[in-house]
């Protein structure tokens, strides 16, 4: 799927979640619930996230300059890690106002909370089924997703907290629905805020096992150690390998080394799923004079 066909239903998410913003801050204000006013600060959320979204997804499609090698691919997961850390503290805010309503439960109007919440309802569904449309799995498409997933979530709570309010009552409810919406928020968006954390620090891919990436070079005939293994990755769906790799000798003069080189790319791409590897070969005369080598 082209880059042009991921920003239609970013766009048209956003405008939907937009909308839906605007409508719960207006019920939140009419019924009085705060289960509606947490809902409507998690559709703020979207709709900034959506916005940074859409800016990544026209980032990464921009050609790389010599300036940035690697172009914009990383803009997607500043995007995510941003998103993750805003809906961590609204998140934070729903769950203490939901506790201290709780104790002072006001007067909610759950006639209104029924409305607004069918409309918040049925709009996160249809975000739901264009953010389906986009096959690409980069950490801006799952949080989007994730978010409206939880939003979608989020409108049921508030529909349920209002049937019981009108059947029985009992307006801490509200409290109740309010505090599920941030339940609903915190442990995955941790999840996600982990997810970009590692990739900016550079940590090692969860699918790529260093050990088993040495052991599967060290296998490969005429290599003799391995050294300088780093593994990262550049955006979500981008890991890189880089290495040095001691052989022998006589593959500087027989001309084995781009054999080799081949071995050795096939074997990352096919059991450790890394397309993007670099490899910097040395003789075996030549090791002593790498201090890494003796700590390989």
């Amino acid at each position: 799927m082209s880059g042009g066909h991921h920003h239609q239903p970013l766009a048209s998410v956003l405008a939907i979640s937009g909308t839906i913003l605007v409508v719960e801050v207006v019920g939140a204000v009419v019924s009085g619930s705060l289960a509606l006013l947490a809902d409507a600060g998690h559709m703020l959320t979207d709709v900034a996230g959506l916005s940074l979204a859409l800016v990544a997804a026209v980032l990464a499609g921009r050609p790389a300059p010599d300036a940035r090698t690697w172009g914009y691919r990383r803009a997607e997961v500043l995007a995510a890690a941003a998103q993750a850390a805003v809906l961590l503290a609204v998140g934070g805010f729903v769950l203490v106002e939901g506790v201290r309503r709780l104790f002072e439960p006001p007067d909610v109007a759950s006639g209104a909370m029924v409305v607004f919440g069918v409309v918040g309802l049925l709009g996160n569904v249809v975000s739901i089924v264009l953010l389906s449309r986009i096959s690409a799995g980069n950490l801006n498409t799952r949080a989007a997703r994730l978010e409206v997933i939880n939003d979608a979530l989020g409108s049921v709570a508030v529909l349920v907290a209002a049937v019981v309010i009108a059947l029985t009552g009992w307006h801490r409810a509200d409290a109740l629905a309010s505090l599920l919406i941030g339940v609903m928020i915190l442990p995955r968006t941790w999840k996600l805020l982990r997810e970009t954390v590692d990739v900016l620090l550079e940590a090692t891919p969860k699918n790529v096992d260093l050990g088993h990436v040495r052991a599967h070079v060290l296998d490969v005939p005429h290599v003799r150690a391995v050294h300088d293994l780093h593994a990262s990755t550049v955006a979500s769906d981008l890991p890189v390998l880089t290495a040095h790799v001691v052989v022998d000798d006589e593959c500087f003069h027989d001309g084995h080394l781009p054999r080799l080189l081949g071995q050795l790319q096939q074997c990352l791409a096919g059991h450790f799923d890394v397309e993007h590897s670099t490899f910097q070969f040395e003789p075996a005369s030549h090791a002593a004079h790498e201090h890494h080598a003796a700590h390989a």
